[in-house]
């Protein structure tokens, strides 16, 4: 069909994404304390006829940086931690590749110059690093250290912007250090628990947890017939770490932005340096930018406002996106259980919140 014309049309656009097996998830927004849409649609497995409800928790993939984020600049604030301070004087990177510049803000803000485990701005596919090497051995933050440590850096620490997963990794890392607590533990403890993310947390994928959406993707024939439905099981590490895998329900996903927004994780200073974009990844013909800050995303006008931010994740099995819109008082979340699904409906859901009134 083509696009919703109006929030009371997107429910029947994404039963009939549903129907054809192109959305399995959920999709909520919200204006303030206005509920304006909120749906669930499709199976929460592809092997038990279980669907999906608005409570179903999925994995985050890359939104858990956003988490990280908040967790360092904790310790930021705290005095442990320093945007400008080495990570070598954290973390043991002797004889490593990791240059000795490279400090906590480069990190965060994806200047730091070093090679990703996977290079996915460069097209490599994250789900190749475990064909030979099995994802059930990188549990814990220290296991990810040698797919990327002893890789050529991409450019100088400061001298480029370049989105890079392991730069999380080594903040976690951080993180573990100054606090003497695993990341996941920090993160349940410090972020979840203070934002009322009631159901949020990091749970293994071997393990039988409630309510926890199965990853799934189609294959397809040359003709692009579905064939059958991969499981992402093999695909990444079982549990989630700093760069990704939190498996969270919407709802959340709005605690956790209000939370942020009311100061409520972090103090004044550093709640506004979260909301303001550091660094441009790149510029587009119209004079408006992308740019990045603290583990977010911001979609910056040419006059240099602040038209929203958000954080987005892509894997096996997962997609997803939490975004605001500061002018519209808009919060959205779309969470999907396959690689694909999330992104048709983030872009209908864009499109009818940009056509909302701002604020007076």
């Amino acid at each position: 069909m083509s696009a919703p014309s109006s929030f009371d049309t997107l429910h029947t656009a994404l039963e009939e994404a549903a129907d054809r097996d192109e959305f399995a998830g959920v999709v909520v927004v919200r204006r303030g304390a206005e509920h304006m849409f909120e749906g669930a649609y499709g199976p929460a497995s592809r092997r038990w006829p279980v669907p999906v409800e608005l409570h179903t928790r999925f994995d985050t993939t890359s939104v858990t940086k956003a988490f990280t984020a908040v967790a360092v600049l904790q310790q930021v604030e705290a005095g442990r931690l320093g945007l400008d301070q080495p990570i070598h004087e954290l973390v043991d990177l002797a004889g490593t590749q990791i240059p000795v510049e490279v400090t906590i803000g480069h990190l965060l803000t994806h200047t730091s110059g070093i090679a990703d485990d996977a290079d996915e701005e460069a097209g490599e596919d994250y789900a190749a690093l475990w064909v030979d090497k099995p994802c059930y051995s990188v549990t814990e933050t220290v296991d990810f250290l040698p797919q990327f440590v002893h890789k050529a850096p991409n450019f100088a620490p400061g001298e480029g912007c370049r989105y890079c997963n392991v730069g999380y990794v080594l903040a976690g890392l951080a993180l573990e250090k100054v606090t003497g607590q695993g990341y996941r533990e920090y993160v349940v403890e410090h972020v979840f628990g203070p934002a009322a993310m009631r159901t949020a947390g990091f749970f293994d994928r071997r393990d039988p947890a409630p309510d926890v959406a199965e990853g799934w993707d189609p294959v397809r024939d040359a003709d692009g017939r579905l064939v059958t439905w991969r499981q992402n099981i093999f695909s990444y590490p079982p549990i989630g770490s700093p760069d990704g895998g939190a498996q969270v329900a919407a709802e959340d996903l709005l605690a956790f932005s209000s939370a942020l927004r009311a100061g409520r994780l972090l103090g004044p200073a550093m709640t506004a340096a979260f909301l303001t974009p550091q660094v441009v990844h790149h510029s587009k013909d119209d004079g408006s930018s992308v740019r990045y800050g603290y583990g977010l995303e911001f979609d910056v006008s040419a006059d240099g406002q602040v038209r929203s931010w958000s954080k987005e994740g892509i894997n096996a099995g997962a997609s997803g996106i939490l975004r605001h819109y500061p002018d519209r008082r808009v919060d959205v979340v779309v969470l999907a259980g396959s690689e694909d699904g999330a992104w048709q409906p983030i872009r209908w859901v864009r499109d009818l919140v940009l056509g909302l009134p701002t604020n007076d």
